[in-house]
């Protein structure tokens, strides 16, 4: 079987190594920068990333490569299909990780912000799941008893159905009562 130069050249892409998290970062930036401006262009970038302007030439040429960006010298870019899904995907992580910061664990935004930027390269898609729907199941359902971590197990296993979540919240209610009478009693 013979394999043609457009075949080899498509093999060649797929077998690249991972995207490292720098260019991850600047197709953050470049997904970004295109949903505020429509226009994005090298000294844009720099100033998002504060790097100099030959360093964003650079990646911009090997992010052409790997088919992550439209380039060329002097003019706009945009970012291709796959460039785009993995930009929408970095900024989802980073707003996901953001919130959870500072929602949930009550950090600076600034500070948060930054942690995110770093931490949204290094996890994993299944935790990142398993991550937005604790966030999920923390925003929906009552966070009451000692067992309520265990309450996010069974929401996670049952398609996180906020209804189960009512029957665990009456069901603290009348614990709740029933130890408030037993306190009154002396019980």
């Amino acid at each position: 079987m013979q394999i043609d130069a457009m075949e080899t050249s498509t093999l060649e892409k797929d077998n690249q190594k991972p995207l490292t998290p720098t260019m991850e970062n600047y197709l953050e930036a470049i997904y970004n920068l295109d949903n505020e401006k429509r226009v994005v262009r090298v000294k844009d970038i720099a100033k998002r990333l504060g790097v100099k302007m030959p360093t964003v030439t650079n990646m911009l040429k090997t992010l052409n490569e790997r088919g992550l960006i439209n380039y060329e010298r002097y003019e706009y870019l945009e970012l291709t299909d796959k460039g785009e899904d993995v930009g929408k995907e970095i900024n989802r992580r980073h707003h996901i990780l953001r919130d959870f910061l500072t929602n949930i664990l009550g950090i600076d935004f600034d500070k948060a912000d930054e942690e995110a930027c770093s931490m949204e390269h290094a996890i994993g898609p299944a935790t990142m799941d398993r991550l937005v729907a604790f966030m999920e199941f923390i925003q929906s359902c009552p966070r009451t008893g000692e067992n309520w971590l265990d309450r996010f197990e069974e929401f996670r296993a049952h398609g996180k159905n906020t209804s189960r979540c009512l029957v665990h919240m009456k069901a603290f209610a009348d614990e709740l009562e029933d130890r408030m009478k037993g306190m009154e009693t002396g019980g």
